[in-house]
């Protein structure tokens, strides 16, 4: 009887996530490029040139800094968006930067990095680098709702070559995106099936409500070990206070150190590195 109520929930289960996969894959972000292709370059000038001494600051605390034009490059093609809230990719750096300092104090013979909130995949690329960088062995696995091979409209420049999936879009980069695993789905469906024993570093950038970034917290928690690395990104009051509740309710807890980082008044960042 057992086995047969679990079999039961499986199906239902199974059948929910496909329907919400189903309905992310025909133009989720929209039916054509959203402005002319100097609309997206002339926003991703502007991007570039903003300062973030407090990251400057956290690469040399750790050593490690990403290289920025590279960067640059990646994020014309991923980041630069058309949408009301300023652009800005810092994120980028600051995982770059945590990553190679948890592979430099902690090597492992092969390291799983899970993130949740792909987008068109740019921290997943970055995180793949910092592990290319170092020499390491290893997966970045990566969930979210869009699809990965399936022709879209991202909201990107590369629109005006039509349609990409997004293996299309990140074929520039593809050496690092042979490093990624990309599957789609709700994260709190799929964060508990990602087939792992272990998730040395994590970044949690899906849905920003509290309840979603815990669960997905609990999920990442219940799989790392001391000395594994969890982020948080936009853990910014007065804008995503889900988040920044969710990490204040984290920090009270003591099972992981947390930090945080306030890039700009639209950018900050937490991670934590668990203590046992």
């Amino acid at each position: 009887m057992r086995n047969y109520i679990g079999a039961a929930q499986r199906l239902v289960f199974n059948r929910l996530a496909a329907a919400i996969d189903r309905r992310h894959n025909i133009d989720p972000l929209g039916a054509a490029p959203r402005a002319p292709k100097a609309d997206y370059l002339q926003l991703f000038e502007a991007a570039r040139q903003v300062p973030f001494p407090e990251i400057d600051r956290l690469e040399a605390e750790t050593g490690f800094a990403i290289d920025r034009d590279w960067l640059d490059e990646l994020a014309l093609h991923t980041q630069i968006t058309i949408k009301t809230s300023a652009l800005a990719y810092p994120h980028g750096r600051v995982l770059y930067s945590l990553l190679r300092r948890r592979l430099a104090d902690k090597p492992e013979p092969f390291t799983i990095v899970v993130e949740t909130g792909t987008a068109r995949g740019f921290s997943a690329i970055c995180m793949a680098k910092a592990m290319a960088d170092a020499g390491t062995a290893g997966h970045v696995i990566t969930l979210d709702v869009l699809p990965h091979q399936r022709r879209i409209y991202w909201n990107c420049i590369d629109d005006h070559e039509g349609r990409k999936t997004r293996a299309e879009l990140l074929q520039p980069w593809q050496g690092l995106a042979d490093r990624i695993v990309f599957l789609q789905g709700d994260s709190l469906f799929q964060l508990p099936n990602v087939g792992v024993n272990r998730i040395h570093f994590a970044f949690i950038d899906a849905q920003h409500t509290k309840k979603n970034v815990l669960l997905e917290y609990q999920a990442v928690a219940a799989l790392q070990q001391a000395g594994d690395m969890i982020v948080f990104d936009d853990v910014t009051p007065g804008q995503f206070e889900g988040v920044v509740k969710a990490v204040e309710q984290i920090e009270r807890q003591e099972l992981y150190e947390i930090r945080r980082l306030v890039a700009s008044d639209s950018r900050a960042y937490a991670w934590g590195g668990r203590r046992q």
